[in-house]
């Protein structure tokens, strides 16, 4: 029987009592289909979206089994690996199991890249129960000798499609060849392809399986609109939009690629609209100034690549534009869902030119409904709406219907790196 409130599990009185005190009281559905077996030891693969709270789902069995078992650490050691694909989402991490295991007496580390990388051999010295990491500067370091993962009992690795889009699974399959055969493995992805399902099949051992619908449902808590639009005249409408946004309210743009979202954070700032990029390239360091200005409500308008957001959870985001369609379907559910948190409304609004109109089709085909279109603006492009999009043909051409006006033909994009 699946719990329906925290009080139902049989977790640890300090856990229970963190719980208590943040008003937490029923579990989100992977929450109550992944906690009980993972209390009982089982090896988990989840699809899950980000925002369903997945972190939850695995940090809480994970304290609550380190209490129970309370062992000395060694140095350079950590009883738990939880492996990340962006400091974003690791940071995001940390504060979880601060929040979660703030009546306990467990210690934890974060190490990633992007900054100098002398507080985390610190950190590390003598070892820690909870190690949260990105592959690339958790390599680095095991490579140096300031980390030993030999000691590892419980493997989580979350965000695995990202994990792989970002170019990680070798890194991944090095960390994981450096653990234990004997572990406790947990296994986050928002889809399942077939490279996805393999490397689950290398992790895990007898996994219970997780699977929670992707929240194609944000919708009622989202306004969802689609602009028709030439691509030259994008920036202008933008700059209508947001300057129609009130004091406070807080906008996150999403651009394809690092080089737009800077581009396009500088052209706003002229224009007058407070605006900053958050993205790979910049340091970490940068990052999180930046994130902490847009929380603080100083920054109105953030500029972001789909990688740099996963780890944005900021509540009062009332609008999310997407400046550019994303070419995965699945990134436009995420994206939507930076708005309408926490039980309030937002607004979502796409701007789609000629070319992306085959990410639209499949977009909603994803979310199995129609985005109504907007048409309220000066630069709407007639017709481009009921332009048909067909599969491509075998010689890799798509085979459209009638091309509206101003629109041309062109063949899809390779997905852009972010």
């Amino acid at each position: 029987m699946t719990p329906n409130t925290f009080e139902a599990l049989p977790l640890a009185a300090p856990l229970q009592r963190a719980l208590t005190e943040r008003n937490y009281t029923t579990p989100s559905p992977i929450q109550a289909q992944a906690i009980p077996h993972l209390l009982n030891g089982r090896d988990l693969l989840g699809c899950a979206q980000t925002g369903t709270g997945k972190t939850a789902a695995f940090s809480l069995p994970i304290l609550d089994a380190l209490h129970r078992d309370p062992r000395r650490v060694q140095r350079k050691t950590a009883r738990v690996l939880v492996l990340t694909p962006t400091r974003e989402l690791a940071s995001q991490v940390g504060k979880s199991l601060e929040t979660y295991g703030a009546h306990l007496k467990i210690r934890h580390a974060l190490v990633y890249g992007g900054v100098g990388q002398r507080p985390q051999e610190n950190a590390m010295r003598n070892g820690v129960e909870v190690l949260v990491a990105c592959p690339g500067r958790l390599l680095d370091l095991v490579n140096q000798g300031f980390i030993d993962l030999g000691s590892v009992e419980f493997f989580v690795l979350d965000e695995v499609d990202r994990m792989l889009d970002m170019g990680f699974q070798r890194d991944v399959q090095k960390i994981v060849s450096m653990l234990p055969r004997k572990r406790q493995s947990l296994f986050f992805s928002a889809t399942l392809a077939d490279p996805i399902v393999k490397l689950a099949h290398e992790i895990l051992r007898d996994p219970v399986t997780v699977s929670i619908e992707p929240e194609v449902t944000t919708a009622e808590k989202v306004e969802q609109r689609v602009c028709m639009i030439e691509k030259e005249n994008k920036r202008a409408l933008l700059l209508e939009r947001l300057k129609a946004q009130g004091d406070g309210e807080l906008a996150i743009v999403f651009s394809r690629t690092k080089h737009g979202a800077n581009k396009l954070a500088k052209q706003l700032s002229k224009e007058g609209v407070c605006a900053e990029a958050i993205h790979g390239n910049r340091s970490q360091a940068q990052r999180d100034r930046t994130l902490d200005k847009f929380r603080a409500g100083r920054l109105p308008v953030l500029v972001a690549t789909d990688v740099a957001a996963r780890g944005v959870d900021v509540k009062a985001v009332t609008l999310v534009v997407n400046f550019d369609l994303p070419n995965e379907p699945e990134a436009y559910v995420h994206r939507i869902g930076r708005t309408g948190r926490a039980g309030a409304t937002g607004h979502a609004v796409s701007f789609c030119s000629p070319d992306e109109r085959e990410y639209l089709r499949d977009i909603e085909k994803l979310i199995r409904n129609e985005i109504a279109v907007d048409a309220d603006h000066d630069w709407h492009l007639e017709g481009l709406e009921k332009l048909q999009v067909r599969p491509q043909g075998r010689n890799g051409v798509r085979k459209d219907g009638p091309k509206p006006n101003g629109a041309r033909r062109r063949r899809r994009r390779r997905p852009a790196r972010v």
